[in-house]
């Protein structure tokens, strides 16, 4: 296979990839593209224990959003179970959910807890989550089903 033909395919692959999340919701921290996470592997977070960036070539889509994988065998066990491994509260920021709020979710701002994935917005935002991690999850589960489906910026004129 010439370069040009891989690189065409890749563009095809691309186009498709978008085309198809673009109608990704606001119940899912996704990119313009439909892009979640921000290309990393939500399954390495359990199998590796740190966030690794994923292959545009290894997809899945899950809610309307495209997750990317850094191997086979990571897209394979999320096909067959995604919601043990997508973030909790569609990759919004843990603690923002707990206050009624979506901030976009670092995916290198992480914690797996009770087997979850949670992301946080920013370093200090992190470290005041985990001040009480059982009660603001609490409080992120009790507001989620309020606030899932509103655009984050309604929710910050409120």
């Amino acid at each position: 296979m010439s370069n040009f033909t891989s690189f065409l395919g890749g563009i095809a692959v691309s186009v498709a990839l978008a085309t198809s999340a673009l109608a990704a919701g606001v119940d899912v921290n996704a990119s313009s593209t439909g892009l979640a996470m921000q290309g990393y592997d939500p399954v390495a977070y359990f199998t590796d224990g740190a966030p690794t960036k994923g292959d545009y070539q290894l997809t899945a889509v899950y809610n309307d959003a495209t997750y990317w994988f850094s191997s086979e065998d990571n897209k394979a066990a999320f096909e067959a179970n995604p919601e043990a491994y997508a973030p909790a509260y569609g990759g919004y920021c843990a603690f923002g959910t707990a206050m009624g709020f979506k901030f976009d979710g670092d995916p290198t701002l992480w914690k797996i807890v009770d087997e979850k994935l949670y992301l946080n917005l920013s370093p200090s935002i992190q470290e005041r989550w985990a001040t009480n991690i059982p009660g603001f999850i609490a409080d992120a589960d009790s507001k989620w089903g309020d606030i899932a489906d509103v655009e984050p910026a309604v929710l910050l004129e409120q």
